[in-house]
Parts: structure tokens; C-alpha cells; sequence
């Protein structure tokens, strides 16, 4: 078996490759061939293909192109810096230049992204911007009025033709890592995650280690990866633990907090077990009634940073 994410290693490189709805295929493939992309704002949930898609109509078109990660990067002076730099110099191609702004929805709105507005009236001429987000609302106006906006909605009469697409590619990943499996757990993964390609490809990948992907992991991927998150919260990681609450919003949140609690006495110092307990009850009976889980969640792992002292 190979080294390296297969995320990364089998990532399409034309719009032909990318398993998408026929619509939004269609229309990727217009702006390939009139070798025009407009400013765009792609939005969707994580592992759709957003930035896929991006990647490969610019690789396509042997565009020259600079990706920055808005969750990485959102300081201000940094951007600056990386987007004059690349956004005022000519193309050695000829043609207009990209800049992929991923996980935009990140950056700040009171200042970055207002930035941002300035760089696409600055550069305009020689520059072209694509957005990639999670939540298109989490962008400024000022943004959406300059770009067109493209939602990654999958038709509820194409979700089985995609899927079987997709068990078609994973297949063919796992024949060539020479990795075995039972094709209807396969299935039930894919299922499970549809349509987070993204995830399926790194949940096979992690329990391929194993030599054989089978009911085990079905097992496997109901357990939320503790580990990951508490070495985050250890670190004061903020975007990181952000991040891993966004990836984990498909699950219960009164089971993840109840992973937390199940698993604390591994990663909490005996003094702070019973505040994180407090806290840990607290968010989730106010589970049962927010609006919105993501902040819910956010907002406890947040005070358990400040305030739990880890080993």
C-alpha cells in the first residue's frame, strides 16, 4: 500500500473527472472551454468538491493560479502580502491569473474580507478570484455582488447515479492500493457520508491500515475521533477545533459531548475533571434547544480551553 492521502494522490485533475451534478458539470465545462472563469463564490457543505472543481478547471486551462487557505491565513498583513505579490505580475502564460480563496468563509468579516473587495477592484484586469465556502451567508455582501454564487446542491434524482459513480472510483482507489474490502460495507461507508467524498476517501484510507476494509469500520467511524480534538483543545488551537466541530456536525452533539466525558480521564488532569463536568452537562442540555449546534459546540469546547487543565 502507498504512502500518501489518497485525497491529495486521486484529487481529478480535468472537470470531466469530477463526479458533480450534469448541470454544474455543464456548466465548469463552459467556462473551461470559452477559457473564461468568472469571479465565483462555491458553496457547500465540506468534501462536495469545491475546491476540486477550482483546481481542475484551472489545471485545464494551464492557468497559473495561487491557493490561499482562508482558516490558515486570515491575517490581514499576510494576505496582503501574498495576494499583491502574486495578483500584480503578469502571467507567464499570457492569460489572466487565479487566486482560490479557500474556506473564505473563515476570514474576518470586519476586516479581511472587506480587503478582499478592494483586491478584486485593484486587480481585476489581471486577476480572477474563486471563493470556497461552507456558508455563502458568511461572506459579506460586497463580495457576493462581485462574484457569481454556485451552490453544490445534488438533486435528490441524481444522488444514487453519483453514488454509484463514486463506489466506481473508491473501487478502483482500493484495487490499486491493493487493499482488500467487502464491497457492501464500502457501500454503507459512502452512504453514511454522502455527499462528503472527502471524508469516505480518509476513513477508508485510515482503517485500510488494517489490510482489509470491513464491518469493523462501520464501527469504526461511528466513533468520533476524540484524540484529534483534545489535543487541539491541549493547544489552544481555536481554528483547528473549529474546524473538527464543522467536520463532525453530522453527528449527534449529545453523543459527542458524551465522548468527551467518556474519554476525559485520558487526556484531563485529575483537578479539572469535575469542572469539565459541569460544563460538558451544561451544553448539552442547552443542546436540546439552540438554533445552531455548530456554535453550541464551538462556544463549549472554547471554555473548556480556557478554563480545563489538560496532562
Amino acid at each position: 500500500m502507498e504512502e500518501g492521502l489518497w485525497v491529495e494522490k486521486y484529487r481529478p485533475k480535468d472537470v470531466v473527472s469530477c463526479i458533480l451534478p450534469k448541470e454544474l458539470k455543464s456548466m465548469f465545462t463552459d467556462f473551461v472551454s470559452n477559457n473564461d472563469i468568472p469571479n465565483l463564490i462555491l458553496s457547500g457543505q465540506p468534501g462536495v468538491g469545491k475546491t476540486t472543481i477550482a483546481k481542475a478547471m484551472l489545471e485545464e486551462m494551464g492557468a497559473t493560479y495561487m491557493m490561499i487557505n482562508g482558516s490558515d491565513e486570515s491575517g490581514i498583513d499576510v494576505l496582503r502580502t501574498k495576494i499583491k505579490n502574486f495578483a500584480s505580475t503578469v502571467s507567464l502564460h499570457g492569460g489572466r491569473k487565479y487566486l482560490i480563496l479557500d474556506e473564505a468563509d473563515y476570514l474576518n468579516p470586519q476586516s479581511t474580507q472587506p480587503a478582499m473587495r478592494g483586491f478584486m477592484e485593484e486587480f481585476h484586469k489581471n486577476c480572477g478570484f474563486i471563493f470556497t465556502c461552507n456558508y455563502k451567508n458568511r461572506l459579506i455582501e460586497p463580495l457576493h455582488s462581485r462574484c457569481s454564487v454556485v451552490e453544490f446542491m445534488i438533486p435528490n434524482s441524481e444522488k444514487q447515479t453519483l453514488a454509484s459513480e463514486f463506489m466506481g472510483r473508491v473501487i478502483t482507489i482500493l484495487d490499486e492500493q491493493k487493499v482488500k474490502y467487502d464491497k457492501r460495507v464500502v457501500a454503507e461507508v459512502i452512504n453514511k457520508h454522502f455527499p462528503d467524498w472527502r471524508r469516505v476517501l480518509n476513513e477508508l484510507q485510515r482503517y485500510s491500515v488494517s489490510g482489509m476494509i470491513d464491518a469493523g469500520i462501520l464501527v469504526n467511524i461511528s466513533e468520533v475521533n476524540i484524540r484529534e480534538l483534545m489535543h487541539s483543545m491541549k493547544n489552544k488551537e481555536f481554528t483547528n477545533v473549529r474546524k473538527w466541530v464543522v467536520d463532525n456536525l453530522d453527528n449527534d452533539p449529545v453523543r459527542l459531548l458524551r465522548s468527551i466525558y467518556d474519554h476525559m480521564y485520558d487526556y484531563v488532569d485529575g483537578s479539572s475533571i469535575p469542572h469539565l463536568v459541569v460544563v460538558l452537562g451544561e451544553y448539552q442540555y442547552k443542546s436540546a434547544f439552540v438554533a445552531d449546534q455548530e456554535i453550541n459546540l464551538l462556544a463549549c469546547f472554547t471554555e473548556i480551553m480556557a478554563q480545563v487543565k489538560f496532562k
